[in-house]
């Protein structure tokens, strides 16, 4: 095999389409097991504001309610789960909607549940 050059290398990444890029990123991460997933810095917080309050927290279905369909509505919604799956999740009150999500995030489900008649607890 003929050794290819630097210039070889950008001329053809200069002239491939997105899925050909695409199929060579994926062949990459077969062949030497990296992911070309950009690295996250996770930066530390101030041990006042981990204290005070959590940053993960779960959202948990305690009650249906009066308007069954109506929540399931709004889990559909909410989690983007089938119209089976999110009336099975209703079902099993109390179930978890969604776990480790910030707690702004969570009050917003929160409130979209309770306008459809459900009782909602955030853990």
């Amino acid at each position: 095999m003929a050794k290819l050059t630097h210039d070889d290398i950008l001329a053809y990444l200069e002239e491939a389409t997105i899925l050909e890029l695409n199929d060579l990123v994926k062949a990459i991460e077969e062949k030497f097991g990296v992911t070309a997933a950009a690295p996250v810095a996770v930066a530390a917080a101030p041990a006042e504001a981990a204290s005070a309050e959590p940053t993960e927290v779960s959202v948990i279905l305690t009650d249906v309610g009066a308007s069954k369909v109506g929540v399931i509505k709004v889990v559909r919604e909410i989690t983007g789960l089938g119209l089976v799956e999110a009336k099975g999740l209703v079902d099993k009150a109390p179930s978890p909607i969604k776990e480790n999500i910030s707690a702004d995030e969570a009050e917003e489900i929160k409130k979209k549940l309770v306008e459809a008649g459900a009782t909602v607890e955030i853990k």
